[in-house]
């Protein structure tokens, strides 16, 4: 897979939930490939503020924050608003924003089913309804969503996490079918285990097994994950459409 991608340049970028893990890495390989970022944050510490103003520096892009709480479905409305009135071209779309919960099924209770889906399927639903409408004004445009295997496999002890990025996986087919003749690519990502602050909120003997099951036998890093987002955005994958591409290390 190459790691340069000259078509990207010069494009604009927004990702949900890039101020650590899996999104701050993202942020920083489109950074270094001269994508401009629309940065979707809940809160920016002045430590990652001073980290994007480096990105700037050092890649020749423009960082623009946005503030946005994904539980409030207004200051989501708000957020795109004032994307829109600040007329920002997005050409790509990452809804990585997500939160995780492990839980069986009988303790898993309605309100905390809610929740998780709020953050990691109806926001992200929300944020694509508005940014389809600017992609298709212009005819082009290349959406990723951040799915799971949790949302494939049916994995035990998943019930609001996994149930969340399946409907993810099930939004990510049809969108690709019904955007297609808008000049509009929709694919997505299923991470297995990524070394991120998530997997360390999981018990060790879990992680151990899953690892053990793998054929890599190791986590995967969040930079791994980015250079396959940023790939599938680019011209390079033309021709990959409505597929949910897995990156577990052989699980």
């Amino acid at each position: 897979m190459a790691s340069n991608y000259s078509d990207l340049r010069g494009k604009t970028a927004l990702i949900t939930g890039c101020n650590r893990g899996i999104g701050k890495d993202v942020l920083t390989k489109f950074a270094s490939q001269g994508v401009n970022i629309v940065a979707c944050v809940r809160t920016a510490s002045n430590e990652f503020s001073a980290y994007l103003n480096t990105l700037c520096e050092n890649y020749d892009v423009n960082i623009e924050i946005v503030f946005v709480d994904l539980a409030n479905p207004e200051s989501i409305t708000s957020a795109m608003r004032e994307i829109f009135q600040k007329k920002i071209q997005i050409d790509i779309l990452i809804n990585n924003a997500g939160v995780a919960f492990g839980g069986l099924f009988s303790m898993t209770s309605m309100a905390k089913l809610r929740e998780v889906f709020e953050i990691n399927f109806f926001s992200q639903v929300q944020i694509t309804q508005y940014v389809v409408k600017w992609m298709r004004k212009r005819g082009c445009g290349v959406i990723i969503n951040m799915a799971s295997i949790a949302g494939i496999d049916g994995m035990e002890g998943f019930t609001a996490y996994g149930s969340s990025k399946a409907a993810m996986v099930y939004l990510t087919k049809m969108l690709s079918k019904e955007l297609a003749m808008s000049g509009i690519r929709v694919n997505a990502v299923a991470p297995g285990l990524i070394n991120t602050e998530l997997v360390k909120q999981l018990d060790n003997k879990a992680v151990n097994k899953m690892v053990g099951q793998s054929s890599l036998g190791r986590l995967g890093t969040p930079d791994e994950i980015a250079e396959l987002v940023v790939f599938l955005s680019s011209d390079s994958s033309r021709f990959i459409d409505g597929q949910i591409i897995r990156i577990d290390g052989g699980m």
